[in-house]
């Protein structure tokens, strides 16, 4: 008898040193945020794409073919985006997204129920070139392929993996957990990459969480709305509307995009007393008192330009090829 219990007590163990993240919506603890949650100050307003195939061990399968490019911005309706086989889905923002205290956005998918999950991978990006991924955990088995129409998920093994929720629920990122990583500005992330988990756990499509674990979500959902279904992404963190915005001014900045090696040139209503040319890091990499400003030997990537006239300063972005 007492074999017996200290064997259950194991297995029990075990069981909860898997089931160690937070629960479904409407569980206590449950990190799921609700799309009318006063917390959302802001929703994605651009989108570009780059859709997978329905099965991608098909490779005539056809692509995701369900909803378009305008389905995930703006407020999560359930119209979305189907990213189909490792698929993914660039979002950008009005204002850049900042680290603050707690979690920083969410994404939403549109599962409908705590059971069914399509996942995805969640990266952020502050120039627009250079991305870099939450750590992302599945405790999910391995054991078992999870089928097209399984409800076999759970939200308490998953962390960091967009879709752990079920419909009208974001999943929170926090963007404190990527702070001091080399060449990403927590403090103006301007772009958020989706890619959708294939699911499989052989093959050789397999995808694996930081641990190194095979994420095992449904597969294969060859159909037109397969893979994660993005409905958009809400903003609880955002950088202060830019100066230009406040001020009735009007400037104009071309090329933009500018070449490197090339110059930039500033057309303003009042007299335009020094412009800097600053990375996302905030360094200062250019610095003039006249209407254009050299981009000699200036890395490609995303810039803010900031624009000191005689009536106020001003700020843009200008990315850099």
């Amino acid at each position: 008898m007492k074999k017996i219990l200290l064997s259950f007590v194991f297995i029990c163990l075990i069981a909860s040193s898997y089931a160690q993240f937070a629960g479904p919506a409407g569980t206590p603890g449950s990190t799921a945020m609700y799309r009318d949650s006063s917390d959302f100050i802001a929703w994605a307003t651009g989108a570009q794409l780059e859709l997978g195939l329905i099965d991608i061990s098909n490779e005539f399968s056809g692509t995701a073919s369900s909803g378009d490019i305008n389905s995930p911005i703006g407020f999560p309706d359930g119209n979305c985006i189907s990213l189909g086989d490792s698929g993914v889905a660039i979002l950008t923002f009005p204002q850049p997204i900042t680290n603050g205290n707690g979690p920083d956005f969410a994404v939403f998918e549109n599962a409908f129920s705590d059971a069914f999950l399509e996942l995805a991978f969640v990266e952020v990006s502050s120039d627009g070139i250079n991305f870099y991924r939450f750590p992302a955990i599945s405790n999910t088995q391995t054991a078992t392929q999870i089928g097209p129409f399984d409800a076999l998920g759970d939200a308490t093994l998953l962390y960091n993996l967009a879709g752990k929720y079920r419909s009208n629920y974001g999943t929170p990122f926090d963007l404190e957990e990527l702070n001091g990583t080399f060449g990403l500005n927590v403090d103006a992330i301007t772009h958020v990459k989706i890619i959708d988990v294939v699911g499989m756990i052989n093959g050789n499509h397999v995808q694996y969480d930081s641990n190194g674990n095979a994420v095992n979500d449904p597969y294969a959902t060859a159909f037109p709305s397969g893979g994660f279904d993005l409905d958009a992404i809400g903003v609880i963190h955002q950088a202060p509307v830019g100066i230009d915005e406040a001020n009735a001014e009007t400037i104009t900045i071309y090329p933009n995009p500018a070449q490197s090696n090339g110059t930039i040139h500033i057309s303003a209503q009042n007299e335009i007393e020094w412009m800097k040319l600053i990375s996302v890091q905030g360094e200062e990499m250019r610095l003039s008192t006249n209407n254009s400003i050299s981009t000699d030997n200036v890395p490609s990537g995303m810039y803010f330009l900031e624009i000191q006239t005689s009536t106020g300063r001003h700020s843009a972005k200008i990315v850099i090829r």
